[in-house]
């Protein structure tokens, strides 16, 4: 295990749920920190004789990021350490900033909304020829493959929860010599790392789960080639899309209790799967631990876990999910997801929301809170719709 971040061999192949907790901390000398310590600066001692780890300029580079950095990077089986970023857009904006000028690229239908809008404003402005599938329909996923330049995945998706055949859609692409760009937001690293599936880059919103506890916007991305990660680091040092040192401080401390809070979270998702798909006034239930949900073979062969996102249809109508929003009182009515606090959303509020999300569809993402008392509350909420 490195104590730096770095990649050397360790004595023993630590599980991710370890490195959670253990990896890049720094070295173990006496009266050392345990942790990170933030360092506040814009600018580093120069040397007489310059070498290529000078750090020059808090905008190139700063200690505060680098245990943050290596530890996303062990996690995600990269060969290099991340690129921590200013916001999860400011990765998505890195990552698709790869994508070759007037170049096709292949993404879901059903994606991160601001993924989608930043996409439509590349292709509005000529910059790439967006190209939309069903990532669930590998087929056609295949063949939407043919003469493109990159391909941007989600799995699961934002907010559908559609499961892609990570293997099958990236084994394709580095065949055909298409950039795969991977958004492993739901999933964290702990349950899948599409590095291994062959993926060129994965984006993180930090800000959700790796995080934790909906107080820091942050994102990363993670490559294991040295030509796309010296690329991305050129793009953060000269469109400023840098890290607040007490912000990724932050989200390394959240980083440690990943893995608990992940396993609390996603377990207390399939119990309430299960009873909200029991329930009179869902119309529908999407999660892919349920072995009814489409994605759920899938998932399960590519997936160490099936996260902490439910998506379900309340009612009949938007005005029916709303109501059902406005009456709970446990669960906080919000955007985001990845806390400790269980969220909802009705995601069709957004106009910038694809028009195949239905109106009703409620985002649930699930907190660590007890179970029954989440589930009392979803109930209790549900109960309006039934006068």
């Amino acid at each position: 295990m490195s104590h730096e971040g770095q990649h050397s061999q360790p004595d023993r192949q630590f599980s991710a749920h370890t490195l959670a907790v253990a990896g890049a901390r720094p070295h173990g000398q006496p009266n050392a920190p345990v942790n990170h310590p933030v360092t506040f600066t814009s600018t580093f001692h120069s040397q007489a004789v310059a070498t290529s780890d000078d750090r020059v300029y808090a905008r190139f580079s700063n200690p505060s990021w680098d245990g943050f950095e290596g530890l996303l990077g062990q996690l995600e089986k990269a060969a290099l350490p991340a690129l921590v970023f200013s916001s999860g857009m400011a990765a998505i904006a890195a990552a698709l900033s790869l994508v070759p000028r007037g170049g096709t690229l292949v993404l879901p239908r059903h994606s991160y909304n601001g993924s989608l809008s930043l996409v439509a404003e590349l292709e509005n402005a000529g910059v790439l020829r967006a190209r939309p599938v069903d990532i669930a329909d590998t087929a056609a996923t295949l063949e939407a493959l043919a003469s493109a330049d990159a391909l941007w995945l989600e799995s699961p998706t934002n907010p559908m929860l559609e499961v892609a055949d990570l293997r099958a859609i990236l084994r394709a692409t580095a065949q055909r010599g298409v950039l795969s760009l991977v958004d492993n937001t739901f999933a964290t690293p702990l349950l899948q790392q599409p590095l291994e599936y062959g993926a060129d880059v994965v984006v993180h919103s930090v800000t959700k789960t790796l995080s934790g506890h909906s107080d820091v916007i942050l994102g990363a991305v993670v490559t294991s080639d040295t030509a796309l990660h010296e690329q991305l680091h050129g793009y953060r040092t000269l469109h400023g899309a840098i890290a607040s040192p007490m912000d990724v401080f932050l989200a390394l401390r959240g980083m440690r209790t990943l893995s608990v809070r992940l396993e609390r979270a996603q377990n207390n998702a399939g119990q309430l799967a299960r009873k909200l798909a029991a329930h009179p006034a869902v119309a529908d239930v999407r999660y892919p631990g349920l072995p009814e949900d489409p994605g759920h073979e899938r998932a399960a062969a590519q997936m160490s876990g099936f996260g902490s996102v439910i998506a379900f249809a309340a009612g009949q109508s938007a005005s029916d999910a709303d109501r059902v929003i406005a009456a709970l009182e446990l669960i906080t009515p919000a955007t985001s997801l990845g806390g400790v606090e269980t969220l909802a959303e009705r995601r069709a509020r957004h106009a910038s929301e694809p028009p195949s999300v239905p109106q009703n569809l409620i985002r649930l993402a699930v907190g660590i809170e007890d179970v029954e008392d989440l589930w009392w509350d979803l109930a209790q909420a549900l109960a309006v719709l039934e006068g």
